[in-house]
């Protein structure tokens, strides 16, 4: 019998099938949701029977609206205000020591997209913050304040936007910068975007200022890495990723930990006092189906990747 739980998230979580498959949850499981948001992942893990998800968001707006999800969750769910990269210390300090599985969803949420006031979008105008976290400094603080070279280099990396250099020249014409419209405008104007054209340039530029301004790559990156050190052995990690800068992190991560690195043989395991793999059954990487995407479009550029942690010792831990 499943446990119940409160009424449905207001946002659908992309590729929860899959993720919950991946997940393999079995009853009293012990989940950690990197990634709370509207909660989706969390309310299927309780449904499904988790014994407990620990539930991290960096953002205090999806943890104060997941309060009433909290309450009504019979102690099975705890929500932290922290970034997922923190989970050692912050469930160390909880007395837990390892956990059944953990899962992220990586990227800006419905929520933070959907509030023109976060700044996160250009579909309403709003002010150019970009904040998860709410604190430090704010897209606007970055591109009224640095050089156009750093500005060009973090658009260029961050948003794979060929047009970087002339965007970045521009926004340092325009300054002071305060509002997500006039930030869309000039990129638009720099790319000599026309009206009609089916894919707004500034998606690139936005994708590249939010990602610089809350540091998503290097959180990833320490998250994958704290996932692993809190995985017990046959515990399952389920990552779901929105463009290729993502992916690639999470794919070499698993590639690396799962001795697949290149140079490496596929015949012969890692011997010696070299690190033994820590993950396995790497699955082929999942991409949502044709019904899916008919309900739900934020799935079109989601990737699933799903591994299996081994009994090694983790990298971090030699």
């Amino acid at each position: 019998m499943t446990a119940a739980v409160p009424a449905a998230a207001p946002h659908v979580p992309v590729l929860l099938a899959e993720v919950m498959r991946g997940l393999a949850l079995n009853a009293g499981d012990v989940l950690v949701d990197g990634t709370f948001g509207a909660g989706g992942y969390t309310r299927a893990a309780l449904a499904a029977g988790a014994g407990h998800v620990w539930a991290f968001d960096r953002d205090p707006n999806a943890i104060a609206e997941g309060r009433s999800l909290e309450d009504g969750s019979d102690g099975r769910l705890t929500l932290i205000h922290d970034r997922f990269s923190n989970m050692v210390s912050a469930l160390g300090a909880r007395g837990v020591a390892e956990v059944d599985a953990v899962t992220f969803d990586i990227g800006v949420s419905s929520m933070q997209l959907d509030r023109a006031e976060r700044g996160f979008s250009f579909q309403s105008d709003g002010p150019l913050d970009m904040r998860m976290e709410g604190e430090g400094p704010s897209a606007a603080d970055f591109l009224n304040t640095a050089d156009e070279s750093m500005i060009a280099d973090v658009i260029f990396a961050l948003g794979e936007e060929p047009k970087a250099r002339r965007i970045a020249r521009a926004i340092v014409h325009a300054r002071p910068i305060e509002r997500t419209g006039q930030l869309a405008d000039i990129v638009r104007k720099a790319t000599g975007h026309r009206p009609g054209e089916p894919k707004d340039p500034a998606t690139r530029t936005f994708q590249a200022i939010r990602i610089h301004v809350n540091r998503e790559l290097e959180e990833l990156d320490e998250g994958l890495r704290a996932a692993e050190r809190m995985l017990k052995p046959g515990g399952r990690l389920a990552v779901v990723s929105f463009h290729s800068l993502e992916d690639r992190v999470v794919k070499r991560f698993l590639r690396d930990r799962s001795g697949k690195a290149p140079g490496a043989s596929r015949h012969m395991p890692l011997t010696g006092s070299g690190p033994q793999p820590s993950f396995e059954a790497v699955a082929k990487p999942v991409r949502a189906g044709e019904a899916e995407l008919k309900t739900n479009p934020r799935a079109r550029s989601a990737t699933l990747r799903v591994a299996r942690r081994t009994a090694a010792n983790s990298w971090e831990a030699r």
